[in-house]
Parts: structure tokens; C-alpha cells; sequence
């Protein structure tokens, strides 16, 4: 009994998926509207400073200011802003955030704390923005706290961070809790993408063939180094956050290429010109970005524009070539890819201009892009893996098909040659007609794969031969009118075992109309001239040759001036005249030679075993036939020679002897048999 598969509940199925999305929707809601249970600080005191601060510019001049806040200050100068702490001030540390920026804290005209932008930075003009902190007390309450800022870059002079107060750790809570999303979001990215170009190798390796996925996993990559570069965070998630800060300009730099060969290898190459030239320019300007950087000159966010310009130059080119190919193909899945692509580049854009000003988004909208981006291209190449499957399916159908025919093809010749195994005389016929077929094909100009071909197909032009009884296809004497037009249903009969066979081309018409003649008498179908197919016609010149030049049962082989005559003679009438003509310069060169018989099947090293243990199973058939054939030349009972042996002996003697014949008529023999038995008969003989 089959037991059916089961089927899931639909309702249940329903159910579920409402419930979860409930609870989805309530948990965002609860998060928005929800009352904040984020613990800060205990004290119930802001974390941010809020004092007056005044900023003493060079000119000796003083101006309140708002902190956080962007002011005029040349590059290389320094920004001086004072202010006074509290009475009632009792922190243990101050803090504010660099921004490629000297630090130094000054309480009471007295430096506390000094932090250098060059000194961490082994190479480059910076070091990476960091939060400096500068220890504290309640000593230092209703104390003057001058900052000094120094920017050697005009990206961030006159840049002032949030100033914050209070312990340490709860400053970093506070950090955290305000820049966790883009860490995390940028952590998930980063080993997403790890897992994205191992699964698209793995993938790779398993079917074969190079997936785009590996390229976004590649952009991904980049994308996730930048998020988490550009974090606030990233002071204690790194021993060394200007290396990740350097990091992310050379993603910055170089994502154009991993950008480029995507888009590429979607669109199948179609203009890879136009992607090529800009990795080219994107790898140049990286080169000449990075000696830049190493000897000081500029740094990476001093020679960003450039960079900016290649980013903004590879989406045009994205945007335009999807536009073409969408224009052009209309496909859906090229809808989707554009635009997920298109969300993508418009999220690096906003992020890239954000460098410009004193507050990042620390690749959010970066990541957001990238997860979607990632769910469209997990979608495509599940249909990608599908086309793979059933085209693999398809190609291995196709190779048992080609398997199957090639099986059929091997049979088909060792029937062939199973026919001429009852008759020595014909041995190797259709052997020598196809190597003979072979020499006037080259003759005229083929290819080896046309070569190839037609020996195959004129093995089997005999093929029909396996229905013809053999007492007709060996009898001695000449064929009676009646015998002769069942040995012509041959080439029909070996037409229609054929008809299904794709493997070998133009065998059907070989087989069919090899005993065509050029001036219309021939048969089957009394074809003439060139209507007669150019393969069955070479066929004809190779087969009558190999009956003239062999010995038959009715008669001896021609002399080789007896077969050039009687082809010169039959030139135009049975034979085609320039096929004639080839075969004649061939033997009047004597350059009609062929190899020792044998089957002319390829070797394919890739035909299943159970193909090779048929093969092998036939070819004990055969060897079996052919030692049946040396008993059935005996009479089963009384051991003697049989009438076919007795013609085939005489034939024999015939060709290496001339004289009479006499022959003995022994009366009553059968009489002696049916009354006596076959004992009697066999001792009235000896």
C-alpha cells in the first residue's frame, strides 16, 4: 500500500503567519510608543554638557558659541573655546569626540589632558576621529576649562563635537545606545557577507559556473567595513580604529570594481568595455590616492572627490545600461535587480556626502539598502540554481539519449557484421565499403567529422540484410526473378530499422538508395542523377567495388584491369561520373588500401557499464553464431557433410582447380531411414 504524502494544514499554515506578524507589529509599536526603560544614568543628570562656552578667535576677540556646532577656522589653526564648570560640579571625566583633530585640556591654565591627531598615526597626515577623555573631580568645580582644537585638514576645521560629563562608562552607554543600530546592522552585513562569498563558491563548485552573488558578497563586504569604520563605536571595537578608519575609504575607493564586475556578469558581458574602464580608473585612482596618503601629502578624505566622482560615474553606468537592457528585454527580473541596485547607490551617495559634514549616519541606510538588495539577488539566484538544475537535467537526458543511440549504433554494426559471419565471402564487407567510402569522400574536400560520419553510416548499408534468409544470400547459382526482388527489399528494410536513428546523419538515405543507379534503373525508388544523395552514391562506387574485387560463392574475384574497365564502363549509367572518376584515379595510383576489419564504432570511455556488458553480451552472441556456423555445416545425426558444405567445398576446389564434377544420386536412402532409423542409413553410407 502507497501511503500519500502528507499535506500541511493551510489553516493552521494561515494562522501562524497572522500571529507572527501580530507580534511583529506590536513589538515595533511597543518600541516607539512605549515608555523608555533605557537606564543612563543613575544621578538623573544629562550625560551631555550643557554649559556656555566662548570662543576666543585670533584676533583677540571673544564670541559665544552653541555646542555642537561648524565655525570659520582656517586649516592648521586653532580653535580656543573656554568655559566655566559648575559650582556644583562632581564628575569623574570630560569627554569630546576629535574629529581628525589635536586635542588639549586646559582646567585652571593647567594642561590635563593632550591628545595628538599625528602621534597614532604612522601614516597620513591624521589619525581617525576618536572620543578623547580627560579625567576629572570635584576639586575643579567653578574652574575655567579651555579647549584647545587643531585641524590640519579643512574637512573638519572648525568642527566642535557634543561635550560630555560624567563617569566613563556611562558616557559609552550613552554612545552605544545612541549608535548601536548602524554597529549592529554593520556586524550582521559583515558576516553576511563572509557567508554569502563562501555559499557562492561552494555554489560555484558545485554547478560549475560563476554566480553573481560572490560579487555582491564582495559589496557587501565593503559596505559593512564602512558601516562599521564609520561607527562611533568603533574606539572600542578595534585596538586600532584609525586602521579601520582607513579602512573605509579604501571601500570607498574600491567598491566601484566589485560594483562593476556584478552588474557584468548580469548583464552577461554585454558591455564590459564600459566596466573595465572603470575599474581600470577606480584601481589608478586608488594607486595614486594611496602614495598620496603613505608620504603625507593628502590624505584619503582630502582626495575623496575623486573617488566620489568614480562611485557617482559606475552608478550612471549601472543606471543607464539596466535601463537599455530593461528597454530592450522587459524583463521582470531585471526590474527587481535595478531596483534594489537603485536603492543601494542612492544610500552610498547620501552616505558619501555625509562625510562632508560634521555628523555621519554611520552607514544605516547603507546596511538597510544592502539587506534588500541581498533578499532580491537570494531570490534570483534560486531561479539562477533552477535554470542550472534543469538544464543539467536536460544535458543528461540528451547524453543517455546520445548513450542510447550510440548503444543502438554498436548493435546495428555488429548485426551488420553478424550478417556476413554466415557467408566467409562477404567478411569485412561493409568494413572495406566504408573505408573505401572514406577515401573518395577526403577526395572531395571533407572534414573529419563528415568522414566520421559517413563511415559510420556505410558499415550499415547492408544492414538490412539480417530479414533475408540465408539460403537466399548464399546460394551458389543465380538468383531466381522472385529471389532477386526479396534480396532488393533489403535497402527498405534497412531504411526503416534506421528510421529513428539522430546519431549518424544521412544513414537512412545510404541505406536506402546504395543500389541506385545514376540513369534511373536502379532501385528502390528508381532515383536518378544528382537526385541520387551525394552519400549513397559515393556508397554505390565503394560497394560494387568490393563485390567486384572479392571473392563470391558464384563467382571468382575480377582482375584489377576487369574492374577498371567494367567502372569506366558503367560511368554515367550505373555510377556517378565524378565519383567514378575519383575511385579510378585512386586505383590507377594504388592508394585503395584499408585496415584489418573491425567494428568502426568511436571508443567512448563514457558509455555506462551496463552498455559495455551488452556490448560484451552481444559479442558472445556473435561468437557463439560463428561457432554454430562450423556445426551447421554437419548433419546433426549421422556427423557428415550437409549439401551447403558440399557447394561451399566445390566452390573451393574451383579456384585453384579446373576439371569435372560427378555426382553420385544414392537411391532409397530416406527409405532406409524412415524404416530402419538413421543407424541403418548412416552404416549403408560408410
Amino acid at each position: 500500500m502507497i501511503r500519500k504524502p502528507y499535506k500541511t494544514n493551510k489553516n493552521i499554515s494561515r494562522l501562524f503567519y497572522i500571529l507572527m506578524m501580530i507580534i511583529f507589529v506590536w513589538f515595533i509599536v511597543i518600541q516607539i510608543l512605549g515608555p523608555d526603560e533605557q537606564f543612563f544614568d543613575q544621578s538623573g543628570h544629562s550625560i551631555i554638557y550643557n554649559g556656555t562656552f566662548t570662543w576666543k578667535k585670533s584676533d583677540g576677540t571673544k564670541q559665544n558659541i552653541s555646542v555642537p556646532g561648524r565655525y570659520k577656522v582656517p586649516a592648521k589653526q586653532t580653535m580656543i573655546i573656554t568655559t566655566t564648570l559648575p559650582d556644583d560640579y562632581n564628575e569623574n571625566v570630560i569627554a569630546i569626540r576629535s574629529s581628525l583633530q589635536d586635542v588639549r585640556f586646559y582646567i585652571d591654565g593647567k594642561l590635563r589632558k593632550e591628545y595628538n591627531a599625528k602621534s597614532l598615526h604612522r601614516f597620513g597626515k591624521n589619525s581617525a576621529s576618536r572620543y578623547i577623555f580627560c579625567n576629572t573631580s570635584s576639586a575643579d568645580a567653578g574652574k575655567e576649562l579651555r579647549l584647545e582644537l587643531t585641524t590640519y585638514t579643512s574637512n573638519y576645521s572648525g568642527v566642535v563635537n557634543t561635550i560630555y560629563c560624567g563617569d566613563q562608562m556611562q558616557i559609552w552607554s550613552y554612545i552605544f545606545n545612541h549608535n548601536f543600530s548602524g554597529t549592529v546592522i554593520g556586524s550582521f552585513i559583515f558576516f553576511a557577507s563572509i557567508v554569502t562569498i563562501l555559499f557562492s563558491i561552494a555554489l560555484g563548485i558545485v554547478y560549475k559556473t560563476k554566480f553573481n552573488m560572490e560579487y555582491l558578497g564582495w559589496c557587501m563586504l565593503m559596505g559593512s567595513v564602512w558601516m562599521i569604520g564609520e561607527s562611533k563605536m568603533r574606539q572600542i571595537l578595534v585596538p586600532n580604529a584609525s586602521g579601520l578608519a582607513t579602512s573605509c575609504f579604501i571601500m570607498l575607493m574600491l567598491c566601484p570594481l566589485p560594483i562593476s564586475l556584478y552588474v557584468n556578469n548580469l548583464q552577461k558581458g554585454k558591455y564590459k568595455k564600459i566596466f573595465q574602464s572603470i575599474c581600470f580608473i577606480a584601481l589608478l585612482n586608488f594607486i595614486i590616492c594611496t602614495i598620496l596618503h603613505l608620504t603625507g601629502v593628502a590624505d584619503y578624505i582630502e582626495t575623496m572627490p575623486a573617488a566620489h566622482a568614480i562611485l557617482i560615474i559606475t552608478f550612471l553606468a549601472v543606471i543607464l545600461t539596466f535601463l537599455i537592457r530593461y528597454w530592450n528585454h522587459r524583463n521582470r527580473s531585471d526590474c527587481l535587480l535595478f531596483f534594489g541596485l537603485l536603492i543601494t547607490m542612492l544610500s552610498v551617495i547620501f552616505e558619501a556626502i555625509s562625510v562632508y559634514y560634521k555628523v555621519s549616519v554611520s552607514g544605516l541606510f547603507v546596511g538597510i539598502a544592502i539587506l534588500i538588495l541581498l533578499f532580491i539577488n537570494v531570490i534570483y539566484t534560486i531561479h539562477i540554481i533552477r535554470d542550472i538544475i534543469k538544464r543539467q537535467q536536460q544535458e543528461e537526458l540528451d547524453k543517455r539519449k546520445k548513450n542510447i543511440e550510440e548503444m543502438s549504433l554498436q548493435l546495428m554494426q555488429m548485426l551488420s557484421t553478424t550478417i556476413e559471419a554466415k557467408d566467409e565471402y562477404t567478411k569485412g564487407h561493409s568494413h572495406r565499403v566504408a573505408e573505401y567510402s572514406v577515401l573518395i569522400a577526403r577526395e572531395l574536400g571533407w572534414n573529419e567529422k563528415e568522414l566520421s560520419n559517413l563511415k559510420n553510416a556505410a558499415h550499415l548499408h547492408d544492414i538490412g540484410k539480417i530479414a533475408i534468409p540465408d539460403t537466399i544470400l548464399n546460394k551458389p547459382s543465380k538468383l531466381s526473378e522472385e529471389e532477386f526482388s526479396i534480396i532488393k527489399e533489403h535497402t527498405i528494410i534497412g531504411a526503416n530499422i534506421l528510421k529513428n536513428i539522430s546519431l549518424i546523419d544521412h544513414v537512412q538515405e545510404i541505406v536506402r538508395n546504395h543500389h541506385e543507379r545514376y540513369d534511373g534503373n536502379g532501385y528502390p525508388d528508381g532515383l536518378k542523377g544528382k537526385e541520387i544523395p551525394l552519400h549513397a552514391r559515393i556508397v554505390a562506387v565503394a560497394d560494387s567495388y568490393d563485390a567486384m574485387s572479392s571473392q563470391r560463392i558464384y563467382r571468382n574475384q575480377l582482375p584489377p584491369e576487369k574492374i577498371i574497365q567494367e567502372l569506366e564502363n558503367n560511368k554515367g549509367t550505373q555510377f556517378d561520373p565524378e565519383i567514378t572518376d575519383i575511385f579510378l584515379k585512386l586505383l590507377r595510383e594504388d592508394r585503395i588500401h584499408v585496415k584489418e576489419d573491425h567494428l568502426s564504432i568511436t571508443e567512448n570511455t563514457q558509455i555506462p557499464e551496463a552498455e559495455i556488458e551488452m556490448s560484451q553480451f552481444i559479442s558472445d552472441i556473435m561468437s557463439t553464431i560463428r561457432t554454430q556456423k562450423a556445426k551447421e555445416n554437419l548433419d546433426f545425426l549421422t556427423g557428415l557433410p550437409s549439401r551447403n558444405k558440399g557447394e561451399q567445398a566445390i566452390a573451393q576446389l574451383m579456384k585453384h582447380h579446373s576439371g569435372c564434377l560427378v555426382f553420385m544420386d544414392m537411391d532409397n536412402l530416406k527409405t532406409i531411414n524412415d524404416i530402419y532409423g538413421h543407424k541403418a542409413g548412416a552404416m549403408s553410407l560408410s
